[in-house]
């Protein structure tokens, strides 16, 4: 059996452990973790967020500091959101409640991995996830705990841990940072990466069409209202109406129809496939329905049921933790994944990245409201992903600039602000020989975050 194969058969990079971890031609040197450190702050958001029938009015930014035994210091930035990784924690506790338990799920991280010898971060995340995993469960006093709590929590650290990783093994590049066995799926260096804005309940529709004028020309539309499943559905239909009345008409050079896309995403709460189908049936009625690119994550993840006769792609987001997961949803006839690397780590999301490729899959990338800093980690898995179908590049989603009271501030926490492929330009975001020679800006401290985190930049 070769490497490769028996990375694969193992369903983990713990199996690295047994080999000299390279990356290229690089033998790869143990690091042992001395010191950590966390930190948090409080970010207000400009109206509430809504999605999965509750809403936001804040988000914790949380930093991870690690030391190795050489004197090196790394800090890892994590955007809290319990509402998109577990509904059933936000709505038993109040807000601050439930970040505060994510953020002890990661002190938590910290603490078992001080002390830790590491040889690569895809093998360290996974010698503890199951470890916190059952820690968060407990804390929770949640049996049924989603893993992508565990995994947004674990996000600084994981950061924290591959930019370690990669002074203490000089490695410049994020392209130099992707192990040999998932580089497949993240193989592509592309120009445009598509900016995507989110349109949660709460947004008005004429900042639909201001954002229109602006050049975005795919629209992530947030459904799945709260209230009963009627109740959602009527609302969602009015709503659905209301943005095809202010901006169907729009047209744009991106879609092989001429007509703005639209992506609905209803964060699993259509429990029944009738109730998609309705939706949908209205879409056709209201001449909505071939705009319509792509359903996210329409079903609660315990109704595994196929998907593959709505007429429409699907993609899974939240039901879709691991590479095992993704396999599963494809099989049941998902025909995108939502990638998260600012949410279900960096370390998680090259195994997904994989799974997908191997079984041609499109992919993109989610955001979860992140700050500028975390932004150019996931645009750095998004311009690397295969050109989504019908779009001929990698797809975004960026909504920080629209939820954040504070955004331009946050912003100048980000070395890298200030260049072209930092900003969104018509809706999609120009990558350069720049952008890929720095990796947008990932490996560059921020002296607000390391502050933050007690570091001194080492």
């Amino acid at each position: 059996m070769n490497r490769r194969d028996f990375v694969k058969s193992a369903g983990s990079m713990a199996a690295l452990a047994t080999f000299p971890v390279q990356s290229g031609e690089r033998v790869l040197k143990p690091i042992k973790i001395v010191n950590t450190n966390a930190n948090f702050e409080r970010q207000p958001l400009i109206r509430p967020f809504g999605f999965k029938g509750g809403s936001m009015t804040e988000i914790w930014q949380t930093v991870a500091l690690l030391e190795s035994e050489n004197g090196v210091q790394k800090t890892g930035i994590c955007t809290h959101n319990v509402l998109w990784s577990d509904a059933k924690v936000f709505a038993s506790h109040s807000e601050s409640a439930g970040n505060a338990l994510m953020f002890a799920t990661a002190e938590r991280a910290l603490q078992i991995i001080k002390g830790q010898t590491f040889t690569h971060p895809v093998q360290l995340l996974d010698s503890i996830l199951d470890e916190v995993y059952a820690y968060a469960k407990t804390i929770t006093r949640n049996p049924n705990l989603r893993k992508t709590f565990v995994l947004n929590a674990l996000v600084g650290v994981d950061n924290a841990v591959w930019l370690l990783f990669a002074q203490e093994n000089n490695i410049k590049s994020f392209d130099e940072l992707i192990p040999a066995a998932y580089k497949p799926g993240l193989s592509h260096h592309h120009e445009r990466v598509a900016s995507i804005p989110s349109m949660a309940y709460t947004i008005p529709v004429q900042e639909m069409k201001d954002a229109v004028k602006e050049g975005y020309f795919l629209m992530k539309i947030k459904l799945g209202q709260s209230g009963t499943q009627s109740e959602m559905l009527e609302k969602d239909k009015a709503r659905l109406t209301a943005i095809q009345q202010a901006i169907g008409d729009a047209r744009t050079s991106y879609a092989a129809n001429g007509k703005l896309p639209y992506y609905l995403d209803m964060n699993g709460r259509y429990e029944q496939k009738d109730t998609l189908s309705r939706l949908l049936d209205h879409a056709r009625k209201i001449g909505a329905f071939d705009q319509i690119i792509l359903v996210e994550e329409p079903f609660p993840e315990e109704l595994e049921v196929a998907v593959g006769d709505f007429g429409v792609r699907v993609a899974a987001d939240e039901s879709a933790h691991s590479d095992a997961d993704v396999r599963k949803r494809i099989q049941m006839g998902y025909e995108a994944i939502a990638l998260k690397a600012i949410a279900k780590t960096l370390s998680m999301t090259m195994k997904m990245a994989q799974a997908a490729h191997e079984l041609k899959t499109p992919a993109l990338c989610a955001d979860l409201t992140v700050n500028p800093n975390l932004l150019e980690w996931n645009k750095n898995v998004a311009a690397r992903l295969a050109p989504f179908p019908g779009f001929g590049m990698g797809l975004m989603e960026n909504n920080g600039h629209q939820n954040y009271k504070n955004w331009d501030t946050m912003r100048t926490y980000n070395a890298t602000s200030g260049a072209s492929w930092a900003k969104t330009q018509r809706g999609v975001f120009q990558l350069n020989t720049d952008y890929y020679q720095k990796s947008g800006g990932i490996f560059e401290p921020s002296a607000h975050y390391e502050e933050l985190a007690g570091g001194q930049g080492k």
